[in-house]
């Protein structure tokens, strides 16, 4: 059995290691793959795994070998799920494995504004509190979760851990969910609109559909209180970065922090790298090191049942 991973090198940059993969057939690693070099690189190859390289109807009509596809993350939009179907082709995902590293991030941001942490320590540095004539130093106002409302948008597994995670905080925590509402859970679930204008930190969880491609735009953001934050752990494309920008800039809302961009790497000309009091990060909220051991545990797993006969984790 062949075995190709196209892109591995962001699951794996050295600290974890490939052999119980490589244990289950012909198995060839490769860091990053351009498109030209797909069709080359899964030629004649079995087992395709790829995190973000492209898996189009183009490509796939051109790999009459291929028996599976294992996508090394939860969103399988970089594969034609439709195309692969039609070929009798499984295309498995690994979901759950970054729910409580995605969750931590999220509040990672809260309590960066809420306590002013890199702020503060930049200003130290600055020689601001050398120059004080207190002991204690801080130059805005430092907040209380307690109290605060946070507004989840997509309620899945990770909407539901940063819910517990807020209600450790003391936080009252509305949502708005697609499915049926999970039970006994204590948040209120309420419409978007509400969300949106009731929250002091509204959460953004929600996966990439046609439906919440460009949710936040404008209009939402401009429904938000003035000392709100809008977090983006979900899709870029959620977000209209340009109305985000410009909401920030006239300071519609007290700040944004986002781990997704549109387009990533972010081309110089994304309005949100030089918007006002917005946080950006490298899209590696589901990165820890824990996160991504499950990630490859999972993974080897997909494979494996796949060759037994049985395979798990289909998401097409």
């Amino acid at each position: 059995m062949r075995i190709v991973v196209l892109d591995g090198y962001t699951l794996n940059p050295g600290d974890l290691n490939w052999s119980a993969l490589q244990a289950l057939g012909e198995c060839v690693i490769h860091d990053r793959t351009a498109p030209e070099q797909v069709l080359a690189r899964a030629a004649g190859v079995e087992v395709l795994l790829t995190n973000k390289v492209l898996l189009d109807r183009a490509v796939l009509s051109r790999l009459p070998a291929l028996r599976y596809i294992g996508v090394l993350a939860t969103g399988i939009d970089v594969v034609d799920a439709a195309a692969a179907r039609a070929r009798g082709i499984p295309v498995s995902n690994v979901p759950a494995y970054g729910t409580r590293s995605v969750a931590q991030m999220v509040f990672g941001y809260i309590l960066n504004w809420t306590n002013g942490i890199a702020h503060h320590s930049a200003r130290v540095r600055q020689g601001a509190w050398s120059a004080s004539p207190d002991f204690s130093f801080w130059d805005f106002p430092l907040r209380e979760l307690e109290g605060k409302t946070l507004g989840i948008v997509g309620f899945g597994r990770i909407g539901q851990q940063v819910g517990r995670v807020a209600k450790a905080f003391g936080m009252n925590v509305s949502a708005v969910v697609r499915s049926p509402k999970p039970a006994d859970y204590p948040v209120e679930f309420v419409s978007m609109d509400k969300l949106f204008s009731e929250s002091d930190f509204v959460c953004l969880l929600c996966p990439l559909t046609p439906e919440t491609r460009g949710l936040v735009n404008a209009s939402r953001l401009r429904s938000m209180k003035p000392a709100a934050y809008l977090i983006n752990t979900s899709r870029g494309a959620v977000v209209v970065e340009e109305d985000l920008a410009a909401a920030l800039n006239e300071g519609l809302l007290a700040g944004a922090a986002t781990d997704v961009l549109s387009e990533e790497p972010p081309p110089a000309s994304n309005p949100l790298l030089a918007a006002k009091n917005m946080v950006i990060t490298p899209h590696y909220a589901w990165a820890t090191v824990e996160a991504r051991r499950r990630l490859m545990a999972v993974t080897v797993a997909n494979v494996r049942a796949f060759l037994a006969g049985s395979p798990m984790n289909v998401a097409n």
